[in-house]
């Protein structure tokens, strides 16, 4: 694999191989030790393993990299990865740095870097892909870019100072929320707040959503009222309503009535069921349809790409209006019964008749078994007056299930720990079931 080069911004989110072709991971970052008077040694490939845990693996394991893939050595050692003082990530520290070119023609940002192997086996830092100030003539409003040497380049910014946060942002842009959440995780916590403060209102939503509760709430704490507000309009009502039952009833009420109306008033009736109820956990934002739509028509609804999954597992069929609280509660038509039936059938007529929905009051408990024993992926929550409120999908259940750290920890999940209690004032949620 001697004189093998390859960028590092490439290897970001590439699959990890054993010799026998089973996949173990994926990377996250490269880590490289600085030198005097030489390129940085890249010591390692920063590795994310099944459970979102992050270890370290050597340089010296891998054999082979090419097609999007890495092939290594063997076993990993699963210790959680720990950064020691002197080591670089180069991904999470080293792109966007400011550096200034040698030669004395002015200054460049780091935008990639390019890693070589030696004859010798071992990696260095071969050169940067550095982009220079905008010029009148820049293309996009983007000034030129060259290759250069690390010897042709002084950093600007002191070893070990993170890069600018909107150079971390155009790192993860292609990251689902669930992994932008744990590569926000792995951040020192004042770098963390600096990329969350330039992450867009809906962008740093999702991440958060993917977040621990304590995760979340720090970096809410952290931005001024009127941001925190609009970062709570994009979150699902359910996660918006969990993540403000952390904070007191002062600030809960001041973000409330900064938010959008309509979203703060959905957030509002999420807060007056217990938590470990099927009102506490539902969302309030399902399919919903007349009983005279189109089979067509319901199927573009669940194609909308920003629909969680588990909210496209079926449409719900009600009496005006058409938004939660809705007129009464008709059943439900699930996904894969639309699909054996022509576009203009009229959803009203596909009811699935053995389907009961459960009461705002049922205990979590029992909507858990009813999903388990009818393998259902969401069921709908209706009031006293039989009016559709919500549903409550899967993920909902799971993440009540699961222990408070299951996003965070190393182990496979144990039962769950006793219930704790949960804030409780006017308009918050009352009762002691536990907060997600």
């Amino acid at each position: 694999m001697s004189g093998t080069r390859v960028f590092v911004a490439r290897l970001a989110g590439c699959s990890v191989f054993d010799p026998a072709g089973d996949r173990v991971g994926k990377v996250r970052d490269v880590l490289v030790v600085y030198r005097k008077n030489a390129s940085p040694r890249v010591v390692g490939l920063i590795v994310e393993v099944p459970g979102k845990r992050r270890v370290f693996m050597s340089i010296g394991r891998v054999t082979s990299i090419g097609s999007g893939q890495i092939i290594t050595t063997g076993l990993i050692n699963l210790r959680r990865f720990e950064q020691r003082g002197g080591e670089v990530r180069v991904i999470a520290e080293l792109l966007g740095r400011r550096v200034a070119l040698r030669d004395g023609s002015g200054e460049a940002t780091i935008e990639d870097v390019a890693i070589e192997q030696l004859p010798s086996g071992e990696w260095d830092i071969a050169q940067l892909f550095v982009r220079r100030p905008r010029t009148s003539g820049g293309p996009f409003g983007k000034g030129p870019t060259m290759f250069a040497d690390w010897t042709e380049v002084r950093e600007e910014t002191a070893t070990g100072e993170s890069q600018s946060a909107e150079q971390l942002i155009a790192t993860y842009s292609d990251l689902v929320p669930a992994d932008l959440a744990n590569a926000l995780l792995d951040l020192p916590e004042e770098r963390r707040h600096e990329v969350a403060e330039e992450l867009s209102d809906d962008r740093l939503a999702d991440a958060l959503e993917e977040m621990p509760e304590t995760a979340q709430v720090a970096i809410l704490n952290m931005l001024d009222d009127k941001r925190a507000a609009d970062v709570l309009d994009h979150m699902q009502p359910d996660d918006a309503a969990d993540l403000l039952a952390q904070f007191s009833d002062e600030r809960g009420e001041v973000l409330l009535g900064l938010m959008e109306p309509e979203e703060a008033e959905d957030v509002r009736m999420l807060l007056s069921y217990d938590a470990d109820t099927a009102g506490g956990l539902m969302t309030t934002e399902p399919i919903i349809v007349s009983a005279d739509a189109t089979v067509a028509e319901a199927l573009a609804l669940i194609q909308r790409h920003e629909l969680a999954p588990a909210l496209g597992a079926a449409v719900c069929v009600t009496l005006p209006p058409y938004e939660a609280p809705t007129g009464r509660f008709l059943g439900m038509v699930h996904f894969q019964r639309l699909l054996r039936y022509p576009p203009g059938e009229r959803v009203g007529t596909l009811l699935d008749q053995s389907l009961e929905a459960v009461h705002t009051s049922t205990s979590a408990a029992e909507v858990s078994r009813r999903l388990a024993t009818y393998d259902l992926v969401s069921l709908p929550v209706v009031d006293d007056s039989h009016r559709l409120v919500g549903v409550v999908t899967i993920d909902d259940v799971l993440d009540y299930l699961l222990p408070d750290d299951w996003r965070s920890a190393d182990d496979e999940p144990g039962p769950r720990p006793s219930k704790r209690p949960h804030p409780s004032a006017q308009g918050r949620r009352t009762g002691s079931g536990p907060s997600r």
